[in-house]
Formats: structure tokens, sequence, C-alpha cells
């Protein structure tokens, strides 16, 4: 792994959360626990209204967790509506020690390295049901409010998991901005590595 990216994640891995956030962490703990139990693969798309700060953070974040832990995952997002994966949100990532490659220019494919060897993630905005995401047996996190209740149904999804995110977008264009994004990223990363240390505790 990156040096600058490992010494943010082993900071990170410090951060307290709440015991109220643990409990609905748990929720999605209890699900990846039952998928391994049973030999199910282990898929999460995490969904927000336009994939373009808070799913597309949780998608890098749990596939590098899962990766840090040596847990078998396919890591997923997608939106309601399909816009851009935010340049905002990209210099996060970028600040807190991944590797980006950008591709075109309206909707910006960003390959995403957290080490040398492994395979990179794919980034862009693109709808929850877009072909490149799973379609049966995943488990549909929703990491905002109004995604969380504007789609009440996700087709094909084995289980719906809320774990809400307040938007950075709030900060745009003032000068808390780049605190703030890097703050929402670290929050959903030390979530999201907390999950997978508790999954890898377990005996299974």
């Amino acid at each position: 792994m990156y040096s600058a990216l490992e010494a943010n994640i082993q900071a990170i891995r410090e951060r307290p959360i709440s015991a109220d956030r643990k409990e609905q962490i748990a929720v999605l703990v209890a699900y990846m626990k039952e998928c391994r139990q049973q030999g199910k693969p282990l898929r999460l798309n995490f969904i927000c209204t336009h994939n373009s700060r808070r799913s597309q953070f949780s998608q890098i974040w749990a596939q590098t967790a899962a990766d840090y832990f040596g847990i078998p995952l396919q890591s997923y997002s997608g939106g309601v509506e399909e816009t851009a994966f935010n340049e905002r949100a990209v210099a996060s990532i970028q600040r807190l020690g991944f590797q980006v490659i950008k591709r075109g220019h309206a909707n910006p494919v960003y390959i995403i390295f957290h080490t040398e060897d492994a395979q990179p993630m794919i980034a862009f905005s693109k709808n929850y049901d877009h072909p490149i995401n799973p379609h049966q047996q995943f488990a549909a996190v929703m990491t905002c409010s109004h995604a969380d209740e504007n789609c009440p149904f996700i087709p094909g999804a084995s289980a719906r998991i809320p774990l809400r995110y307040e938007d950075p977008k709030a900060f745009d264009d003032s000068p808390e901005e780049a605190i703030q994004y890097d703050e929402r990223s670290k929050q959903i990363a030390s979530e999201l590595f907390y999950a997978f240390e508790c999954l890898s505790s377990y005996d299974l």
C-alpha cells in the first residue's frame, strides 16, 4: 500500500466511532458475516442520489478496507441520477494517498490505485442499476437520506442497509471545502475499516 495512504489509514483507524454509529455498522457486519458463512459472494453497492461524493468515497474505502484485511469483496456504487464523480471528492482521495488516473471529460472514468500490485478500482457516476453493477445477491447500502427515502425498492438487492452521511457539498467554494471533504472521507473510511475489522475477527 502506498506509504502516504498507509499513514492516513493508521490515523483513520484511531478515530472514535459513537455507539449509535456502531449499532448501524453492526447491521452491515451481520450481513457480510452471513454471506461469508453461507459461501455467497460479498457484494456491496453504495447508493446516493448523484453518485458523486459519499457513495464514491464508500465504494473506494470499502474495497480498500476489504483488501487491507484480506477479505474478498466486490465494491460498487451508483445513484438515482448520473452526474459525475465530483472533482472535489477526487482531490480528497488524492490528498489521502490514492493514485488516480482520469479518462474522459463530461463524466470522467477514474482509475484508482491503493497499491501498485492490486487490481485498480474504477469510479465514475452511474445509476445504481448500471450494467457494471450487480443485479442480484448484493447489499444496497444507502449513504444519503434523499436516496434512502426516495428509492424505496432496489431490484435484486438481498439486503438494504442505511448508512447515511452528511453531504460535504454544503461546503463547496468555501474556505472549509478541502477540510470538510477530507473529514467526510475520513469518517467513511474509519467506519468501513471498523466494519471489516469486525468481520475479520470472526472465525469463519
